[in-house]
């Protein structure tokens, strides 16, 4: 691993990766790609195989700040949600909670909005304030898949953060919300995923969210 990681992922944690890996008949350092759920707590990371990529694992969230809707203002204690992409920079191998990387909020979406804040992350430990906190053991298993596959030549890893499961039911439940167009514009991306079982190519029109293939 690179980046000073050997200190701070088990021998154990990698070993057990690659396995797991091997039985699904898929590639170590193959591109990884990860959907957040607020309302469920899950973190999803898919994996490439065959030019689509697959389910690899769920991971439970320990925990994030604030409620559904996205972070608005530096200071607001609120986990983003949006589309955002992580490049090796952007990984940290000596966070102060064990492992993380930054989502790279605000993105050109949340500009265009003026919206602010900064140094929000996917991180160890259990807590939060605007981050999305994993525990250390499960931080270890998301950040050596995504370290291996930059350092394979992915250039850049894509995180999709969504309130909820984009489901009618969940939206119609939510159809009051004062965040309902914003979030009709994020099923948009997860549709196109739901639909090809790869990430869109993600940019920002008139202050919203346009999806291409990529």
């Amino acid at each position: 691993m690179a980046n000073n990681t050997e200190n701070r992922i088990s021998p154990e944690i990698i070993e057990k990766l690659q396995i797991a890996i091997q039985e699904k008949g898929l590639t170590w350092g193959t591109p990884i790609f990860i959907r957040i759920f607020k309302q469920e707590k899950q973190l999803e990371v898919w994996l490439e195989k065959n030019n689509e990529f697959v389910l690899f694992k769920t991971y439970p969230i320990c925990t994030y700040s604030g409620e559904l809707g996205s972070k608005k203002r530096e200071g607001d204690k609120q986990s983003p949600e949006g589309f955002y992409f992580v490049t090796p920079a952007q990984m940290n191998p000596n966070s102060q909670y064990h492992l993380a990387f930054n989502l790279g909020f605000p993105n050109d979406y949340d500009r265009a909005k003026k919206w602010t804040g900064s140094a929000l992350m996917v991180h160890g430990g259990c807590v939060s304030i605007g981050c999305y906190a994993m525990t250390d053991p499960f931080i270890e298993e998301i950040y050596t898949l995504a370290d291996v596959a930059l350092q394979k030549g992915q250039s850049f890893f894509r995180v999709h953060i969504f309130p909820f499961r984009m489901t009618e039911e969940n939206l119609q439940s939510h159809a009051n919300s004062v965040w309902s167009a914003f979030w009709l514009n994020l099923k948009a991306g997860y549709d196109f995923f739901e639909q090809y079982q790869r990430p869109p190519n993600v940019k920002v029109k008139n202050s919203l969210y346009i999806f291409e293939a990529s």
